[in-house]
């Protein structure tokens, strides 16, 4: 056992569901050349929740893929396999993330780096590493990356308590718990915005977030607006 996997093992001791999800998050930062981290949890494609983070800002760089509906995450669970982004600049200028890496690189991103996280056979999430230069991942620290990862099981795992001896299945009492940790305030706001302009739950959402996309916002931030009262949206 290398000293980094030894590291982030023990920032996992005496943590529990999101708590031991921020510390390992934490510990990334502190152990890997890395400025911010993040594990996000990715249903049926989209990205619904965000398990922990090294810092508020981490859970934004997270959120911001729900917001666009791409980015690293949602592709390293759709391939199943890490997603290297060494120069995201680069990225951009070939097509990729058109509205996820510029929204990135304002926020003084230039590297990212997602490594799917798989829970009981199924791949539900990602390990989302943020650099603001643009520098490789070396051996140890990718190394790091795919150990932090596998440990990320760990609080999701706590989360599903009772749950964890049903199988990790769309349709199963697990999943429905997982799925559970999720945006609340952006469920709330959508179920809200479909009674307000008698749309369905799709088309509310997509409402939220083009309104997200066109303010500079988060969609929870404009969620709380709408659940709030400070905000209607017009049908």
């Amino acid at each position: 056992m290398t000293s980094i996997e030894a590291s982030l093992i023990e920032a996992l001791d005496g943590g529990r569901g999101a708590v031991a999800a921020d510390r390992l998050c934490e510990a990334c930062v502190t152990l890997l050349s890395v400025d911010a981290a993040a594990i996000s949890l990715v249903f049926d494609g989209v990205n619904t929740g965000t398990l922990g983070g090294s810092s508020d800002r981490a859970r934004l760089f997270d959120e911001l893929q729900f917001t666009y509906g791409e980015g690293p995450c949602l592709e390293s669970v759709a391939t199943r396999a890490p997603v290297l982004a060494l120069d995201l600049g680069a990225e951009v200028d070939a097509g990729r993330w058109p509205a996820y890496g510029p929204a990135l690189l304002d926020q003084g991103i230039a590297g990212v780096f997602a490594i799917p996280v798989l829970v009981a056979g199924e791949y539900v999430g990602a390990l989302d590493l943020f650099r603001r230069q643009v520098v490789a991942l070396d051996g140890s620290d990718l190394s790091g990356a795919l150990v932090a990862a596998e440990l990320a099981e760990m609080p999701l795992l706590d989360l599903l308590s009772a749950t964890t001896q049903e199988p990790l299945e769309p349709g199963t009492p697990a999943w429905a718990e997982l799925d559970r940790i999720s945006r609340d305030e952006v469920s709330q706001a959508t179920g809200m915005l479909v009674a307000q302009l008698d749309v369905d739950s799709a088309q509310a959402l997509v409402r939220l977030r083009a309104h997200a996309y066109a303010t500079d916002r988060s969609v929870t931030a404009v969620a709380r607006d709408v659940i709030d009262r400070r905000l209607r949206l017009e049908a």
